[in-house]
């Protein structure tokens, strides 16, 4: 559900902008779960029916994630799929969690607590202590998940400004990823599509890209001015059009807003 650039030749969302394709992460994470249709299983469930199909769903997918973006990915897709902010059903598993008390249910509010918005992170770290503090061992990952090191942000886009993706770079340690948000001045300045995945050498292909191609426009910002610009698209609302992108704005809403909050300000 979530893209990341490649070098591949073709039509691209950006006019002279790299063509993008499916990321492996969330292939992996695809096949963890045997594919399910999340939207499916979460949709219009009660409280408890949804926790239940979330422990299910983490005990399913949680021994074979890798690392803490893996798990923020997971994460990002279940709060979709739960309706997010405008829905109680994320908010309801946080106690139902905590009153669990396996290691599967600390995993998940280690998860909650590092991509969901503010009310749903402060209870979700709460419960996760309280969870902790009985002897439970944390998933590998949970020292680190909600917290990666800030890199390098640009934005490129067409000469005729109808377009401009909007990229953020962070890290694990070594492990880099970068979020990135297609903004269409053209609908308001909204955003058409999001993609999650690895940094590779992304940033130096869109630099050549730019070299050859004088109808793009490429830039360097500063991590405040990304902030700016992705609350910006972010407050003007969301635009996709095709069924991927659809998919990918939802599922990736709740792992951009944690990642731009993450940036300094002016």
């Amino acid at each position: 559900m979530r893209f990341a650039e490649t070098a591949a030749t073709g039509p691209a969302a950006v006019a002279g902008c790299p063509a993008w394709v499916q990321n492996p992460l969330t292939s992996r994470l695809a096949s963890m779960s045997g594919d399910l249709d999340l939207d499916a299983v979460f949709g219009g469930s009660s409280p408890g029916e949804a926790f239940a199909a979330v422990l299910t769903e983490a005990r399913m997918v949680l021994g074979e994630i890798g690392g803490p973006l893996d798990a923020e990915l997971w994460g990002s897709d279940i709060l979709a799929a739960l309706g997010g902010a405008k829905s109680d059903a994320a908010t309801a598993i946080v106690p139902a969690a905590e009153a669990t008390g396996t290691a599967e249910a600390l995993a998940i509010l280690r998860v909650l607590a590092a991509v969901g918005w503010p009310d749903l992170r402060s209870a979700a770290t709460q419960a996760a202590d309280r969870v902790a503090a009985r002897g439970l061992d944390e998933p590998a990952w949970g020292a680190r998940i909600g917290a990666p090191a800030v890199g390098d942000c640009w934005r490129y886009g067409d000469d005729r400004g109808l377009q401009e993706a909007v990229t953020m770079s962070f890290s694990y340690g070594a492990e880099h990823h970068v979020v990135s948000l297609l903004v269409d001045h053209g609908f308001g300045g909204g955003i058409k599509d999001v993609w999650v995945g690895g940094a590779g050498d992304v940033l130096a292909r869109t630099r050549a890209m730019a070299d050859h191609d004088p109808t793009m426009v490429f830039e360097m910002i500063s991590p405040a001015d990304a902030r700016t610009r992705v609350l910006r698209a972010i407050a003007a609302g969301e635009c996709p059009s095709q069924p991927d992108e659809i998919g990918n704005v939802s599922s990736a809403r709740a792992i951009l807003r944690a990642r731009v909050a993450l940036l300094p300000r002016e």
